[in-house]
């Protein structure tokens, strides 16, 4: 358990237990790059703590595969603040909802460390059977068979599920993952102020006929108290634009469509669910180095810019065709361009009508997104 207390000269500081045997198994499993066919690539090489558990630098998608070069299909998100994301389920809606990844398919982190060593453009291990061959290899082989038990290794299916099962705990147990010591939640909490204009950010942000955000990234508290995940869970189409960074994009007949494939394949025939993705919590948003599930922005002003101004300055972000027509929302298919998110605020705009939001405002949004970051240090 973790008891958060709100010291006078610093952020929220987690007092926590020392971490279970299978969390400490879990850390060490996240830090070992031998685990991965080039021997260089480990959990910790695209989910840098440093970096809030995403990457550390600014590529559009991380490089893996045996040799270490082969290029991945979406921009890697951050493995914080996922520990109270539901299992994948339409609501009573009908609408998706929940899942770890960006389409939703791992119903927990378990599940969701599953892939990596497998996939070719990731870890690229031929089978679960080599992955825990190497295990059994690892400095912490005997610790490994002390937790499992001494005859873990003579069942690889099962030694893979407590790989991943001690990944899981570890993400579970240790604080870094789910710090809530930000600015804001200093200022949830009545221990810091806000400066003018992060106020002003957060009012936009809160406002339906402005930001909007929170339609989807709920800033106030939940349940019983628990601090805002900036997330609710759901699923949006953006209608972004292509990004010629991501190699696969070089063929004009890939598209990623999301909850429809190509990586999730069970939802294939649901036409009116492609190209959505899961809406990403928030928290650490400002450390980001590349935007949205194809990483096509590199900064969060540009981000926010696209929100207000895509549909009123298109041609600020797609490219024209031979005529000089705009092509929008061309990293979607024609057939499901209606998908897109023309409804809500701000995407309600037309062309040639003002944004929802100026550039002085923006400027405050990001402004009020940095306050998202963790580790914040009062300031005598």
């Amino acid at each position: 358990m973790c008891i958060f207390v709100l010291a006078s000269l610093h952020a929220a500081l987690c007092l926590a237990a020392e971490l279970s045997p299978a969390a400490q198994l879990g850390r060490q499993i996240f830090y070992d790059a031998s685990l991965s066919a080039s021997g260089r690539q480990s959990c910790a090489s695209c989910h840098d703590p440093a970096h809030a558990h995403a990457p550390g630098n600014g590529l559009a998608v991380q490089l893996g595969g045996a040799d270490g070069r082969m290029a991945g299909y979406r921009a890697t998100p951050s493995l914080r603040y996922l520990e109270h994301t539901p299992p994948f389920r339409f609501d009573e809606e009908g609408a998706p909802n929940g899942g770890i990844n960006r389409d939703g398919r791992a119903a927990s982190l378990a599940q969701q460390a599953e892939r990596p060593f497998l996939a070719p453009h990731e870890m690229a291990n031929a089978s679960t059977d080599e992955v825990v061959e190497k295990l059994g290899r690892s400095p912490y082989a005997v610790q490994f068979r002390e937790v499992f038990g001494d005859a873990i290794f003579a069942q690889p299916q099962h030694a893979f599920q407590r790989l991943t099962h001690a990944l899981q705990q570890y993400q579970q147990e240790d604080p870094d993952f789910h710090r809530y010591d930000s600015k804001y939640d200093l200022y949830l909490a009545n221990k810091v102020p806000l400066e003018l204009a992060e106020l002003r950010g957060l009012a936009l942000f809160n406002d339906a006929r402005k930001g909007n955000c929170a339609a989807c990234h709920p800033s106030v508290r939940g349940e019983r108290g628990a601090p805002p995940l900036f997330t609710d869970f759901s699923y949006d189409n953006l209608g972004l634009p292509r990004n010629a960074r991501i190699p696969a994009t070089a063929d004009a007949a890939y598209f990623d469509l999301g909850l429809c494939g190509p990586d999730r394949t069970d939802l294939a025939g649901k036409g009116a669910l492609c190209g959505a993705f899961k809406v990403p919590s928030l928290r650490n948003v400002a450390t980001r180095q590349v935007f949205f599930h194809n990483g096509v922005f590199d900064n969060l002003t540009d981000a926010l810019r696209f929100y207000v101004r895509r549909d009123t300055h298109p041609e600020e972000w797609y490219p024209r065709d031979k005529r000089g027509n705009v092509q929008k929302f061309n990293d979607v298919p024609a057939r499901y361009r209606a998908n897109v998110n023309t409804t809500e605020a701000p995407f309600d705009r037309k062309r040639g009508t003002a944004p929802a939001l100026t550039a002085g405002e923006i400027e405050d949004m990001v402004k009020f997104l940095a306050t998202l970051t963790d580790g914040y240090q009062v300031q005598q």
